[in-house]
This record gives structure tokens, sequence and C-alpha cells, in this order.
């Protein structure tokens, strides 16, 4: 990664954000910090940001308003950072539009691997050549990252795009729990991780209940059907 990539750590434990510093600072990323969630969003108005780290519990308004704020705007990655590991949180965080969640029991070093690996699926997009996947009822293009449903345009996250795009060059083959996790989030995650973020893109570009792309495939993971 290079020094382009600007990282925004947004925690009020101010000895977890100068950890997290030193290790991504030490991995040639640029680093900015807030300790609570309107600061953050000062930042980000003002600055391009490449990823955020986003804590849950601060003072004020928590991570999660704020992803709800940054959702309605724009699709930079968030990785939420959490002391909780139960589920609830988890599955809340990725239904607002979190693209990771990481328990803060994690070691720094694991907090960047995750944070690279945000990094490397967002700069592959900018290296696709002009391509359009067409199914009649729903479009692809690659170059311009635009998503079209029956004629709509559908605003999707980066990884809610990734998985379609993964989907939808892959027609009728079916993927199963452990490739997904493998491929998306690095075999760390369940089967909950996937579900959520595949249920959140099917209410996006399913707007048929009757003419479904991403099929379950009980027992064993998903397919996508263009039909």
């Amino acid at each position: 990664m290079s020094m382009l990539n600007t990282i925004l750590v947004v925690d009020d434990d101010q000895s977890i954000v100068e950890l997290l510093r030193d290790f991504l600072e030490n991995d040639n990323f640029h680093v900015m910090t807030a300790c609570d969630t309107e600061q953050a969003w000062g930042i980000l108005q003002q600055h391009s940001i490449d990823c955020i780290v986003l804590d849950i519990m601060m003072p004020g308004p928590n991570g999660f308003e704020l992803c709800r704020r940054i959702r309605a705007e724009n699709n930079v990655p968030i990785l939420f950072l959490s002391a909780r590991s139960d589920d609830v949180d988890k599955i809340r965080g990725l239904t607002l539009g979190g693209d990771d969640y990481i328990v803060k029991t994690a070691s720094p070093g694991e907090i960047v691997a995750r944070v690279k690996a945000v990094l490397r699926r967002s700069a592959s997009r900018q290296t696709i050549e002009e391509k359009v996947l067409d199914y009649g009822r729903l479009q692809l293009n690659l170059s311009a990252r635009e998503v079209v449903v029956e004629g709509k345009n559908v605003e999707l996250t980066p990884k809610e795009y990734e998985l379609l795009r993964y989907f939808a060059e892959h027609p009728r083959h079916v993927f199963s729990y452990e490739q997904l996790l493998a491929k998306f989030w690095d075999g760390v995650g369940d089967r909950h991780t996937i579900r959520v973020h595949l249920s959140r893109l099917r209410e996006k570009i399913e707007f048929d209940p009757n003419h479904q792309f991403l099929i379950n495939v009980w027992g064993v993971g998903y397919r996508f059907e263009g039909g």
C-alpha cells in the first residue's frame, strides 16, 4: 500500500488510536484520527478518506449513527471496531453498510491486514477496462461501477458491489459459504456475515420477489441467475 491511502481511525480510547496509528503508519498509510463521530464527520467533509476504522461505543452519537450518516452520501469502506463480539452488534453493523466487523481483542497486525484486504478490493476497480455485464433486467457497467436494475440506478456499498460483480461474472456457478468467506473476508467470519450482506444486496436489486438474481442453494451457498 502507498502513502496515497488515507485511513481514518475513529475511537475515544487514545491508547487504541495511537497503537493503530503506529501500526498503520509503519505500513506506509497516511493516518488521520478522531475521538468522536462529530470530529470524524468534519474530517470526512474536508479530506479524501480511503477507509475508516470505526469504534462503535463513543460519547455522543455512536459509530452506528456515523455509519448511517456516511452511507447516505458515499461508499467509503468502513471497518467496525468493537469490544463486543456478540452477533447482534455484528449483524447490525453489517446491515447498516459496514464492510467488516473486528473485535478489539484482535491484534493490531490483524486489523492492518483487514484494512489492506478492503483496500486491495477497492484498488482493483481502478484498473477495470470498459465492460458491461447485461442480464436484461440488470446491467453492471464495470468501468463506471454502475448498477442498473429495470432502468433504475442502484447505489451499492463497495462490498455489495464486489459481491454482485463476482456472482454476475460467474452465472449459475454455486459458491459455497467457505469460498465466499475466503475471497471477501479473508476467511474471517461465519455464515451470518454472508447472509446479512447478501440479504441487504437482494433488497436493493430484487424489486420483484418472483424474479430473484441471487439464489440460496440450501446448505451449500449461493448462485447467480441472470434471467
